[in-house]
């Protein structure tokens, strides 16, 4: 009986956090049908995405993992993978028309994440972890998570203690780069773009091909950009 207590409690909670994710990519689609709405050029609807999920991608990574101890677990990783997974259908469906390149700045997030829920974490070497599953991140940020990580799921383990004594001569090494002595992400989703870029994407609107609000059709004072 406790037992099936339990797995309905998790069941819940997992259904609140799922719900969670969906509510933020509903607001990303209403958003987008905004900006379609308001005919935007899909070059600059696709700007707005990346500097959004760039956004998503630095809080996440940064004040929802680097810098909470309590999220670089083997659960948290498998929550914020489950919306993860939300976002990436959510760019399939938007299409690359939209979404752009969006999906890709999420890749710090995406690999951090990637590294929490892996089972065999002692079995990896540094030059695994380094280059095949977390090859965006720094020794610093890796170093971060192989430190904090704790399963209160499974039970499984971090790296071993082989690999964090490399991470930590690597460090050292890297003691006199300033740049590389921070394991947080910069927060500078600025994306720019020129007037040029924006004249080039513009698309050709028929104004009679647009309905036009209630305010000028009910108004007799508009009438004269009513089609006849």
């Amino acid at each position: 009986v406790k037992g099936s207590s339990r797995s309905v409690t998790n069941t819940a909670a997992q259904q609140v956090l799922i719900a969670h994710w969906q509510g933020i990519v509903t607001s990303l689609g209403n958003f987008l049908n905004t900006l379609k709405a308001n005919h935007v050029p899909p070059f600059l609807v696709r700007k707005v995405f990346t500097q959004i999920f760039s956004f998503i991608n630095v809080q996440l990574f940064n004040s929802s993992l680097l810098l909470r101890r309590e999220c670089c677990s083997f659960s948290n990783g498998e929550y914020v993978k489950a919306g993860l997974a939300e976002l990436e259908h959510w760019c399939y469906t938007a299409t690359d028309k939209y979404a752009g390149s969006a999906w890709e700045e999420l890749k710090h997030i995406r690999q951090a994440i990637g590294f929490l829920v892996i089972h065999p974490k002692p079995k990896k070497t540094l030059d695994e972890i380094s280059h095949s599953l977390c090859p965006v991140l720094s020794v610093q940020q890796l170093y971060r998570i192989s430190t904090m990580y704790w399963d209160d799921k499974y039970g499984t383990h971090s790296v071993s203690s082989e690999v964090i004594s490399k991470m930590r001569v690597l460090m050292t090494e890297d003691s006199n780069n300033a740049v590389s002595n921070s394991f947080l992400l910069d927060d500078d989703s600025s994306i720019p773009f020129s007037v040029d870029d924006i004249s080039k994407s513009m698309e050709q609107i028929e104004i009679s091909d647009i309905e036009p609000p209630p305010l000028i059709r009910e108004n007799t004072g508009f009438s004269f950009l009513l089609p006849a």
